[in-house]
């Protein structure tokens, strides 16, 4: 499931042991570096390319998850 991956993917990153899918990257402390680092985990483990302006307008694993899935209705 995207949103397993997506989550996985964040708790690596903002370096948190847990994330709810609900929860705002940046209230987690993302920013700029945090998410050209999360784009870059998207290609290479997810193979798709994630702009920065969906980033900012689906802040959270729930809404990027979605926003994923539709890139790619194939999507596991």
């Amino acid at each position: 499931m995207i949103a397993d991956k997506v989550r996985t993917i964040w708790c690596r990153e903002l370096q948190c042991d847990d994330i709810a899918v609900d929860d705002n990257f940046f209230a987690l402390g993302g920013q700029s570096v945090i998410m050209a680092k999360i784009q870059g985990a998207f290609i290479e483990e997810l193979g798709v390319e994630v702009p920065v302006d969906q980033m900012f307008l689906n802040p959270t694993v729930a809404s990027i998850s979605a926003y994923i899935e539709s890139l790619d209705p194939a999507a596991p």
